[in-house]
């Protein structure tokens, strides 16, 4: 198993310092990747299908506000590491122009030799998509759909061209072009997400289910993708641990707890199917500092479990 960790993207972090000292701290302690997130703006009114995931009554996490720009700081993270895979988890695709957003894809690969990640999403706040996206939010599936077309042909062989309804892309040389085929990685569980991932995806982006749960969903999705005339074993799984307390339990929900209880977690994730993970260290943390200590237990305690 592959085990990677998020960079430190939260406003509680100084942005011109964090993000390279947590990559460069990541890669000289072993893991495998460094992720960032995509979040546009924290609203004021939360109420309502405003609220987190469109759940009326509940709150965004107050980490939300001032998050980092996720390209910048792939970027950033690019420039200062050698080896560790760059991945986003997730950047949300319907929020921007999709050739736009497919040259910045292949600059960042192009730019680091071939390490992007590009794991996608279609989002869920309609606040953000009432700011800046293209397509209504309404569209949003329809919207990663179109990305997902753009892409393909803005990265294959020059000359490129595309068209359809809203964009059109004449003949022409369109680069940088990545280094490597970008690995496409989508999330969601519902079956129209699934069945994306079957047809499209080179795997799969769960978070939040507990491991035997993602064992079910992952053969759900071999099954889909053998019928779509895929082999199941090119789509992966990366797991997001998303961290929310490090205080030991007895009576504790999955990825909650110690950082020991926490790895025989990731450990059941490994049996389940599960080829990489990776921790949101930044948000049970307060500073650099403590960072760099908990991501060093961290990694000890995962390879160990």
């Amino acid at each position: 198993m592959k085990v990677g960790i998020g960079l430190p993207q939260l406003k509680n972090f100084d942005p011109a310092t964090a993000v390279t000292r947590a990559a460069r701290a990541a890669e000289d302690i072993g893991y495998d990747s460094v992720w960032v997130f995509e979040r546009l703006l924290l609203p004021v009114d939360q109420s309502g299908e405003r609220g987190l995931y469109r759940m009326p009554g509940v709150p965004w996490p107050p980490r939300y506000g001032g998050v980092l720009d996720p390209l910048v700081a792939l970027s950033m993270a690019a420039a200062v590491t050698e080896r560790v895979e760059l991945g986003t988890c997730v950047l949300v695709a319907p929020l921007h122009v999709p050739a736009r957003l497919a040259r910045t894809l292949a600059s960042i690969d192009a730019v680091s030799g071939g390490r992007l990640v590009a794991g996608l999403g279609s989002g869920w706040s309609i606040d953000e998509f009432a700011a800046v996206a293209p397509r209504p939010f309404a569209e949003r599936g329809a919207a990663l759909d179109e990305f997902l077309d753009v892409a393909a042909a803005m990265w294959a062989p020059d000359p490129v061209s595309f068209g359809n309804e809203r964009y059109e892309v004449r003949p022409a040389e369109f680069g940088p072009k990545p280094a490597r085929r970008i690995p496409l990685y989508l999330g969601g569980n519902t079956d129209v997400a699934l069945r994306r991932i079957a047809r499209r995806g080179d795997g799969w982006l769960p978070t939040g289910l507990p491991p035997a749960a993602v064992g079910e969903t992952l053969g759900r999705l071999r099954e889909l993708t053998a019928a779509a005339g895929r082999d199941p074993a090119e789509v992966g799984c990366t797991f997001q641990v998303g961290l929310s307390t490090l205080r030991p339990g007895e009576d504790r929900r999955p990825y909650t707890g110690s950082i020991e209880q926490i790895a025989d977690d990731i450990a059941q994730l490994a049996e389940a199917g599960v080829d990489h993970v990776f921790l949101t260290v930044a948000n049970v943390v307060e500073d650099m500092d403590e960072y760099v200590d908990v991501a060093g237990r961290f990694y000890s305690a995962v390879r160990g479990a």
